[in-house]
This record gives structure tokens, sequence and C-alpha cells, in this order.
């Protein structure tokens, strides 16, 4: 894998190893940066809430709004490799992520 997830806010969770494709959906899981629970982050750094991850990995799904039709989000099943983000993220109570090269 050629990038990696460090737990920036959990120093004693271990980092998670990710494909270039999961690096390029971290976007969809984010929240937003103007949320008031959102700390100041760096350029390579994701906060994705802890509530909404334990609701996707418990669901197993996701939605996602197209740019073609913003009105009716699309619920989409998470593939192993999303799987694998959210029980690390839920499991190791992590929301602060920061993205590096493997």
């Amino acid at each position: 894998m050629p990038y990696q997830l460090l737990p920036m806010d959990n120093p004693t969770a271990p980092p998670l190893d990710i494909s270039d494709r999961l690096r390029s959906q971290l976007v969809y899981f984010m929240t937003p940066p103007d949320e008031p629970q959102v700390p100041p982050l760096g350029p390579k750094d994701y906060w994705i809430d802890a509530v909404q991850a334990a609701e996707w990995f418990a669901d197993g799904v996701f939605e996602l709004v197209s740019p073609l039709d913003g009105e009716r989000p699309t619920s989409i099943e998470l593939s192993e490799e999303q799987e694998v983000l959210f029980e690390w993220l839920t499991g190791h109570a992590i929301q602060h992520v920061r993205v590096t090269e493997g």
C-alpha cells in the first residue's frame, strides 16, 4: 500500500496502510473544516466525525451526493477497504488522521 493514515488523536493506535484509491476517497468521509468541532488541520490532515464513522460502519453504507444531481443522494455499500478504515477509526477512537506516503 502506497499510503498510511497516522492517528493524530490516539498515539497508541497503529498506522493504517491504505491504497491510493482510498486516499482519494477520504474527502467523501471528512467533516467539513468549517464545522465547529473540527480543529485547524494541516494540508494532509482529515477529520472524520466519530459518530458518523460509527454509523457508516454499522450500516455498511454511506450516502454520496452527485454533482450532477444534488437533490438525491445515492447510498453506496462500503468496500472491504472502507470497512477496514471504519473498523480502525471506531475501534481506536480516532477522528483526526494524517496521510503519509508508506
